[in-house]
């Protein structure tokens, strides 16, 4: 590996040449099922038809042009999630984390454009992840991630995933917004309860807070809904998305209500890339195939299927597995064993994954898998489990 590159990460030895639906492929032409999907990213697989036209079809024409200017692409995209979800303004960004920032100006922005500017601290949920900037990282709070990098970002308070008592009780003169994800992906695949999300709601509700989703891992469609938290027939005030949106092309946005995002006016926020007439054709190719009929209902079909196995799959092993966590096909292993022991004995049976928390493994296939693909990756598990259960 390149000594030119920053080593931020514990890289595989690993680089793909090419791919196909929801398979990755060396240079040397071996084959992996990804069920990592460039953590939760590709959402439509490796060079969907689609998307490569869109791409292609894009590029020939215009690229960039900067916001100075309409870009139509982009006035289609929001309307088109304006129209299908609880929002009625969208901001584009480049990616998640910016999502997230974008949300948190927003929130602060909302109570000093109605006479509140000391209302400014957002409440979230330990184990946590909203991103890598700086305060993206506060707003989490992980020590792991945070140290090195001090003094935070201040304005954010604490407390346990699922405890609305403590949350109550964390609520001052200075609370602007409760920001939360509705499935905890890099803290472990925990789902959020329908109660808890629609005690978020009300709890909001009450202290005139607003309420934030950070849905950039388990939205766009990963839960057999647009949005994740539409499972729990509430709304958000504010909504930060990015991974699947773009179906494996950088792009994100914020979503708001018209009396949340009220105080974002001209100059109050900008992006010198974001929205960018490629990043919308693609956007707009994801959200064709996401929009389809019948597609949201092959998800939920594929994805109990998927959980069937796995259930499956952990009874018969115990020793190796705890059990089966989330939604949809935003799932996690539980592990009794190294997580990270199964997942380099999964990646050389040819499937790919991605840790998490809590001895966690992730499974995020694409959204277009068959029951074929899951029986294969079955498969590879079940000779994982004979491999570690026989070193055992």
């Amino acid at each position: 590996m390149s000594d030119a590159v920053m080593p931020t990460y514990a890289r595989i030895d690993l680089a793909f040449e090419r791919g196909e639906g929801p398979y990755l492929y060396t240079a040397e032409n071996r084959r992996y099922l990804d069920f990592a999907g460039g953590i939760a990213v590709n959402s439509l697989g490796h060079s969907h038809p689609k998307l490569v036209a869109a791409l292609e079809e894009q590029g020939r024409k215009l690229w960039h042009v900067s916001n100075l200017y309409r870009i139509t692409g982009g006035e289609t995209l929001a309307e088109r999630l304006v129209a299908n979800s609880f929002a009625d303004k969208v901001f584009f960004t480049n990616s998640g984390t910016e999502a997230l920032e974008g949300a948190i100006k927003l929130a602060r922005k909302y109570h000093s454009h109605n006479g509140q500017p000391q209302k400014y601290r957002i409440i979230t949920c330990d184990s946590a992840f909203h991103g890598r900037t700086m305060t993206a990282l506060s707003a989490a709070g992980n020590a792991k991630h945070l140290d090195g990098f001090g003094p935070q970002t201040p304005g954010f308070d604490h407390v346990a995933f699922e405890n609305l008592n403590e949350l109550r009780a964390a609520i001052g003169d200075e609370t602007a917004a409760i920001m939360v994800e509705p499935i905890q992906g890099e803290g472990g695949i925990r789902a959020a309860s329908m109660d808890f999300l629609k005690g978020l709601r009300t709890v909001c509700d009450e202290f005139g807070l607003l309420l934030v989703f950070d849905e950039v891992q388990c939205g766009n469609g990963r839960t057999g809904k647009l949005f994740a938290h539409e499972w729990a027939d509430i709304e958000p005030d504010v909504l930060a998305t990015a991974k699947g949106l773009g179906g494996g092309f950088p792009m994100g946005a914020f979503m708001a209500t018209n009396n949340a995002a009220a105080g974002m006016v001209p100059g109050t926020h900008g992006s010198t890339y974001g929205g960018n007439p490629l990043a919308m054709a693609i956007g707009n190719a994801v959200l064709d195939v996401l929009l389809e009929d019948g597609f949201m209902e092959s998800v939920i079909s594929i994805a109990d299927y998927t959980r069937e196995k796995l259930d499956g799959l952990v009874a018969r092993n115990p020793n190796i597995f705890e059990e089966v966590r989330g939604a949809g096909l935003m799932l996690g292993l539980k592990c009794r064993v190294p997580n990270s022991d199964v997942i380099t004995a999964m990646r050389d049976g040819g499937l790919l994954s991605v840790g998490a928390a809590d001895n966690v493994i992730r499974l995020l296939p694409p959204l277009v898998i068959e029951r074929s693909h899951v029986d294969e990756a079955i498969s590879i598990l079940e000779d994982v489990c004979k491999g570690l259960t026989l070193a055992a």
